[in-house]
């Protein structure tokens, strides 16, 4: 096969120093590797209705079609369209959709029987509607106990995640998030601010780190925490592969929490950055993904 060429698609109005620099990682592991790649941004790629359902701005259609796009971005409604011009998704954008909702990919791992915390979804309320039924709340209480964990389903970088003492505090952050998808989770007090970070890459974890913060529930570098190399288990291996596939992903980082009895998913995130994994263990995580794309190009 001659010289594979792909795209790698942003967005093209988060062009923060954190994603430029995932760009341009992903764009140097596919120079090393000799794979032709172009940066594109959302917004130069339009899904329109009718014709062939994609709009090319003038300064890219020049290009041809590609081999496959890395897909970092979340833009579903692209990603769907540019899967029905026949290219391939790394991640895909089913992948993308369950992991970029958490009630979503809580639900998706339950039907596999993963391993995860005791989760309730919070019942849809419409946007703009006040919180006149609490009833839901008791039995949150009696199922989950005090104190526990909300998550806004939509939400990164351990923010929208939220620390409940008293019925009072659960009151005021269900009365904050109505009209916001939200879940609501049993903590894992033998893991609180510690957690596993493990990088999939299709059958292999290629990457692992512990990541600690003394000072807040949440392990999250970006929420003060610090990183160790470490060697995962054979069963933390095994758990954090499943849940990749489970939600459909090529590549996925993969938190775990230290539970009493084994592993527990955190959550799946399907486009996580590199920087950190790179600093802790010197692993170049991007070098194990174009390696993957190649493979899985040129033999299917």
């Amino acid at each position: 096969m001659s010289e594979l060429k792909g795209w790698i698609v942003f967005n093209g109005h988060l062009k923060t120093p954190k994603f430029l620099e995932y760009v341009d990682w992903f764009v140097e592991s596919c120079e090393k590797q000799r794979v032709s790649i172009k940066k594109m941004t959302n917004d130069e790629l339009l899904v329109m209705t009718g014709e062939k359902g994609l709009i090319v701005s003038e300064d890219q259609r020049t290009h041809s079609k590609p081999d496959f796009i890395h897909f970092a971005d979340k833009d579903l409604h692209l990603a769907r369209q540019l899967e029905k011009q026949g290219v391939r998704l790394f991640n895909r954008s089913s992948s993308i959709h369950i992991c970029d909702n958490k009630s979503i990919m809580h639900g998706i791992l339950n039907d596999r029987h993963l391993p995860m915390p005791k989760t309730i979804i919070a019942p849809m309320i419409y946007p703009g509607m006040p919180l006149k039924v609490k009833n839901y709340l008791k039995i949150v209480e009696a199922k989950l106990g005090l104190p526990l964990i909300v998550k806004e389903a939509y939400g990164s970088f351990g923010e929208q995640v939220y620390w409940v003492e008293t019925r009072t505090e659960l009151e005021e952050v269900a009365h904050r998030l109505t009209g916001i998808d939200h879940l609501y989770q049993q903590p894992i007090f033998s893991s609180l601010g510690t957690d596993l970070r493990l990088n999939v890459i299709g059958d292999s974890v290629v990457a692992a780190m512990k990541r600690n913060s003394q000072s807040d529930f949440r392990a999250n570098v970006t929420a003060g925490g610090t990183t160790h190399p470490y060697h995962p288990t054979k069963t933390e291996c095994q758990l954090a592969i499943a849940a990749a596939k489970a939600v459909g992903a090529d590549f996925a980082g993969v938190d775990l929490l230290i539970g009493e009895d084994g592993p527990l998913i955190c959550e799946v995130n399907s486009n996580p950055h590199l920087r950190s994994i790179y600093d802790c263990t010197g692993i170049n995580v991007a070098d194990h993904m174009v390696d993957y794309i190649k493979h899985t190009v040129t033999t299917h």
